[in-house]
């Protein structure tokens, strides 16, 4: 089967929804689905709004459904709810095609950190958005719930996967900094939440890895802490592995998949108890979870490594590709269409 992915969201940007269709498409070739993209490049693009360094395609539908046509994909699945997501929505529905979708990101929560448009507003349009695929996909159970109990329907479990061979357990230390160190790794931007990690009175170190809109404000802010940028491969890997617990403060991620790379490199967690942690961590003892994310941090010093890098291990991209995949297969079916 020939899977179309329309996304908004596409390399250069590091996000999770980019690392999800990245890996999971890799992994997918056990299940016979091959994978064609449909993403911004080809189109003109404009900076996002607050958020420069993402640029959004400026796409018409009917360029998109050009490109759709020009696939020969049997399926269509849209990942994103921007321009090139609206595109290949209107496109489908015109010709009558059975489409799927996924929830990546909480874009109300998102929008509302930064304008003062109501969640509600945006929850409603995203509701419209979804409401005519077949089903929805997103990334962990306490997901799944909430959705359904905001209107969504056909809301399907998709899980994500972390490569064990590239996070693992190291002895080589790269960060020479006073111990424990509290790293946190991901998007520096309002919706992280990062100043309730960085105002805690921690022993040791605070470490950031990551760039975006608000570094250079967090690190006026907090010049204690250490922002280390962007980082990637084994040189990101090096320092999980270097770090003492993963300090995860974002009450907005759907999953997190920083969690389990964490938890891959025998880093215990510490978080609050919200969507994402509560899937990943749940009582697994491989993390902390809190409403006080200091005593979480504290906690977490005491967790074994072992036991983190064994939690990780049911975390794979060969599943997640299962779940994808089978959820289409299921769809397709259910309607009478062909699966091959």
């Amino acid at each position: 089967m020939r899977i179309l992915l329309a996304t908004d969201a596409w390399r250069p940007q590091v996000n999770g929804v980019v690392r999800t269709l990245e890996r999971m498409t890799a992994a997918a070739g056990e299940w016979r689905a091959e994978f064609d993209f449909l993403t911004p490049e080809g189109f003109a693009t404009f900076p996002l709004p607050t958020y420069p360094d993402i640029r959004v395609a400026l796409a018409a539908p009917w360029d998109v459904g050009k490109r759709i046509e020009a696939s020969g994909a049997d399926h269509v699945h849209i990942a994103t709810e921007g321009p090139i997501g609206w595109s290949a929505r209107a496109y489908c529905l015109e010709r009558g095609r059975l489409f799927t979708t996924s929830y990546h990101t909480r874009f109300p929560e998102y929008i509302s950190a930064r304008t003062p448009i109501p969640e509600d507003w945006i929850y409603a349009g995203l509701r419209n958005f979804h409401a005519p695929a077949a089903a929805v996909m997103a990334p962990t159970p306490s997901l799944q719930g909430e959705l359904k109990s905001r209107g969504f329907d056909n809301v399907k479990v998709w899980t994500r996967g972390v490569d064990h061979a590239l996070y693992r357990p190291q002895t080589a230390d790269v960060l020479d900094l006073p111990r424990p160190i509290f790293l946190c790794v991901g998007r520096v931007a309002v919706e992280k939440n990062l100043d309730a990690l960085l105002r805690l009175d921690l022993p040791g170190s605070v470490v950031i890895v990551g760039d975006g809109p608000a570094r250079e404000m967090l690190a006026r802010r907090y010049p204690k802490a250490h922002f280390l940028g962007a980082r990637f491969g084994e040189e990101l890997a090096r320092i999980y592995a270097s770090a003492d617990v993963f300090a995860f403060p974002s009450r907005t991620d759907t999953f997190g998949i920083v969690l389990i790379e964490a938890l891959a490199s025998g880093l215990p967690v510490a978080a609050f108890p919200v969507t994402g942690p509560l899937d990943v961590i749940g009582d697994s003892g491989a993390g902390a979870l809190s409403e006080d994310l200091r005593e979480a941090c504290l906690r977490a010093l005491e967790i074994p490594r072992e036991k983190a890098r064994a939690h990780s291990m049911k975390f794979t991209w060969r599943e997640s590709a299962r779940q994808f995949v089978d959820h289409i297969v299921t769809c397709r079916a259910a309607a009478g269409l062909p699966v091959h």
